[in-house]
């Protein structure tokens, strides 16, 4: 992967991208836990398409983040990345908050998305099935929250960390700071912006890609986008929790 910093057309604005691969264009909007380094699921995608994963927000070294505080301000930063790119009606996939920015961009215009791929999307919220406090959720708690295999995620979450080096823990929580800042203005203290009410101007078509065994966004939710996106297509993924990228990744990228 390479990453590249584009201008976009708000002035002085920028944006990191990772790029990887040739083919058909696709775009990668990542989670609330952003991009890995290296990340597998974005090298697995290149092996179909010419990714695009730009760093949201808030998530990495760039500026700007903090005149961005709501989700049609951060959709209309996104379309503006595409811009930037060049991208005419681009394949869209987003994962988690990822997936809650694609939906909210497809439904506000409707006709400037060729596809879009919803994996474990935030972005609702039903109070007979609330969804879990992602804030107040301590570290070691983390890896059973969010991959059904516990075992896995923690080894994949704790790859690289070294939390006896004083350097690396505070570019750590600095960053997760950062991360959790910006994610915050989207999700806490409950994903609920109003999408709901938008979903029906989607016109894309939509696949729902969804871990059966998902702690952190229960199946219902699945269920609720589903039968809010005309046309959409629900696929359950066995034995899997709320990170089928990288619990999944052969599965998600066919179904993709």
């Amino acid at each position: 992967m390479k990453c590249t910093t584009y201008e976009t057309m708000k002035p002085g604005m920028q944006v990191q991208v990772f790029e990887a691969g040739s083919g058909a264009p696709l775009v990668f909007l990542h989670g609330a836990g952003g991009l890995l380094e290296n990340d597998p699921f974005v090298n697995a995608l290149a092996e179909k398409y010419c990714v695009y994963a730009p760093v949201l927000p808030g998530f990495g070294e760039l500026e700007g983040a903090d005149d961005l505080d709501d989700m049609q301000s951060i959709a209309l930063h996104t379309f503006d990345v595409l811009a930037a790119l060049g991208l005419d009606k681009p394949k869209l996939v987003g994962h988690s908050m990822g997936g809650m920015i694609a939906a909210e961009m497809a439904a506000i215009a409707p006709a400037d998305i060729g596809e879009l791929v919803l994996i474990s999307s935030a972005g609702l919220w039903l109070d007979e099935h609330p969804i879990a406090d992602l804030f107040n959720t301590l570290p070691y708690e983390l890896p059973g929250l969010l991959f059904h295999d516990e075992a896995k995620g923690q080894a994949m979450l704790a790859s690289g960390m070294d939390f006896n080096d004083a350097e690396f823990l505070t570019e750590f929580l600095v960053g997760n700071a950062r991360r959790l800042g910006m994610a915050g203005k989207l999700m806490f203290p409950i994903p609920d912006r109003g999408l709901a009410k938008r979903l029906y101007r989607i016109r894309a078509q939509t696949k729902l890609i969804w871990g059966e065994q998902d702690a952190l966004i229960p199946l219902v939710y699945a269920d609720a986008f589903c039968n809010a996106i005309k046309g959409a297509e629900l696929h359950k993924i066995p034995q899997c929790g709320h990170m089928p990228i990288y619990e999944a990744t052969d599965r998600v990228v066919e179904l993709i």
